[in-house]
């Protein structure tokens, strides 16, 4: 039997949107008539095509997920994740600048949930290793899953190692 996170975190810009939330889309953001969001310039505001059905599936499997981002705009942040629709999808957010150690040892506090029981989806290389951190801190007992996901740089469309990530946590637990 396959041990299930009982808390999945994701990190936002260039995981869960091909985009720095703070310096590369314009603010404020609106619904178009068709319902698409764009910002002040009229651009369409893009995310990894897969990224709503991965939301999806996570809440239809009943685990619990969160948001971890060190952006220098929390406010547009959670603007966008209203405006799409996924702030129903966490239970958990912490956006705002500093150390991902900070928005996890939150996450322990408020949910409970041990951090050999979370998996961490985030591209940035520097949190990857501070999120590392927390396993040597404990020394050892409570290590997180961290899983560095792959960011196609040229064509945001081939989200599908970032998809085949999430299924093989899914089915196999690591």
């Amino acid at each position: 039997m396959t041990k299930r996170p009982k808390l999945i975190v994701f990190d936002l810009d260039y995981t869960l949107w091909p985009f720095w939330v703070d310096t590369h889309v314009d603010p404020p953001f609106r619904k178009s008539g068709d319902g698409k969001v764009i910002d002040s310039s009229g651009r369409k505001i893009k995310y990894y095509p897969d990224v709503p059905k991965i939301l999806e599936r996570l809440t239809n499997e009943g685990i619990p997920m969160g948001v971890a981002s060190r952006t220098e705009w929390p406010a547009g942040a959670r603007q966008l994740l209203k405006m799409l629709d996924w702030e129903k999808y966490f239970s958990y957010q912490e956006i705002y600048p500093g150390s991902k150690l900070t928005h996890f040892q939150r996450f322990q506090e408020v949910s409970g949930v041990p951090y050999s029981q979370m998996i961490f989806f985030d591209d940035e290389h520097r949190n990857i290793c501070e999120i590392s951190k927390l396993d040597i801190s404990l020394g050892g007992k409570e290590s997180m899953r961290v899983i560095q996901v792959y960011v196609p740089t040229s064509d945001y469309n081939d989200d599908e190692i970032f998809c085949n990530d999430v299924e093989k946590v899914l089915r196999e637990g690591k």
